[in-house]
């Protein structure tokens, strides 16, 4: 069978087919060179190899599984997804237009606002799930970058990808998408009209809560922006370590059994505080209720994601009690993680206008009984 043929679980666990030529082992092995040799003639020896910068067989092959898994013409690996959302907005000209979907992820938010005031860019914000108002932002005029984030985080809100292609398209703009609540498991926005997917790989990709990294994947290698990020990557030195994309190939060999296993748990924990009488809002892709169910049932397939935040009803205090009662998930940031995470969202962002009563929960691979029980013993007085 070819690797189009195959199917995502077949492709993560075999590493894309990757083994150890030198010891015939069936595990990949880790490239630790910074620079490679030279024959008599001063030809290298093997070609494309001359620096370890972003000259790299280990991470070569990881990000050979990562555009197998997003159906890619390329993909390219970087040290954090912050580190890959700035490479792709430094392709944007001085004086140039992006439309920015609000209400995600905070750090995107407050990095592409201070660049863009620093490199006079118009940065044009805009609740991209509400049809209208994205149309009416994006055709005020020509953009150079389009960039949404499905679902959403903390909000988990659905913006129609394939509608966003056309906008993009009208406005002369290129689509990017960030996927990390989905994975390229769930949801490839590439098939669906983007130009770009970003997914910050220290989440589920990696899975396991002990590696930083991001990941860019295009449609087409040849256009000149991704030839930019490519040159700006190599220049910049904005490259992922040899052992951390050992690691991260690692962690993808069970992607897509941890994520049918955690959008299981997440849907039915989701369905479970949608019932119970101390929480006032789940916003979840999962439940029928919520505003974008009907959009993920179209464009995600295995599952709605790990991802959802939670209303506590009491305010603050009761929120904060909530999470300090829970002794299965732990009360940290981020997400993706075998291990489920709680955390207060106000507390960590206070001025960005996430409510007081607000816990974003990441559903992890644990018995899902077991956390029912726990949640339910942390919402009860």
């Amino acid at each position: 069978m070819t690797g189009k043929d195959l199917k995502p679980a077949t492709i993560a666990a075999r590493a894309a087919g990757a083994s150890d030529s030198g010891s015939a082992g069936v595990v990949p092995g880790i490239h630790l060179a910074t620079t490679y040799m030279r024959g008599r003639d001063n030809a290298l020896i093997r070609d494309g190899n001359m620096y370890g910068r972003d000259q790299n067989d280990t991470v070569r092959q990881a990000e050979e599984v990562l555009r197998q898994l997003e159906g890619a013409a390329a993909t390219l690996l970087f040290p954090s997804g912050m580190a890959a959302v700035a490479s792709l907005f430094r392709t944007v000209p001085n004086g140039g237009r992006v439309v920015v979907q609000s209400g995600i992820y905070w750090g995107t938010t407050g990095w592409t606002r201070d660049f863009c005031a620093r490199r006079g860019i118009t940065l044009t914000e805009v609740d991209a799930s509400d049809p209208q108002a994205f149309e009416a932002a994006c055709t005020q005029g020509p953009a150079d970058l389009i960039w949404i984030e499905v679902p959403s985080n903390p909000w988990l809100k659905m913006v129609d990808i394939a509608a966003a292609a056309s906008l993009a398209r009208a406005a002369g703009a290129l689509l990017a998408v960030d996927a990390t609540a989905a994975t390229p498991v769930l949801m490839r926005p590439l098939a669906l009209g983007a130009d770009f997917v970003m997914h910050s790989a220290t989440k589920a990709i990696n899975g396991h809560t002990d590696v930083l990294a991001g990941v860019l994947s295009c449609v087409d290698q040849d256009h000149a922006a991704w030839q930019a990020i490519a040159t700006d990557r190599h220049d910049a030195g904005a490259i992922l370590g040899p052992f951390e994309a050992w690691l991260l190939m690692r962690g993808m060999r069970t992607l897509p059994l941890r994520m049918e296993r955690m959008c299981t748990n997440a849907q039915a924990v989701a369905e479970f505080l949608n019932a119970h009488a101390a929480v006032e809002s789940v916003f979840y892709p999962g439940l029928p209720s919520h505003p974008g169910h009907e959009l993920a049932l179209r464009q995600m397939a295995g599952g709605y994601g790990y991802l959802m935040s939670v209303l506590i009803r009491g305010g603050r205090m009761a929120a904060l009690d909530v999470a300090g009662k829970l002794t299965l998930a732990h009360r940290a940031t981020s997400l993706g993680g075998v291990e489920s995470l709680v955390e207060h969202r106000y507390t960590v962002e206070p001025d960005t206008g996430i409510p007081e009563n607000l816990l974003r929960l990441s559903v992890g691979i644990e018995d899902v009984n077991d956390l029912i029980a726990d949640l339910d013993q942390a919402l009860n007085p």
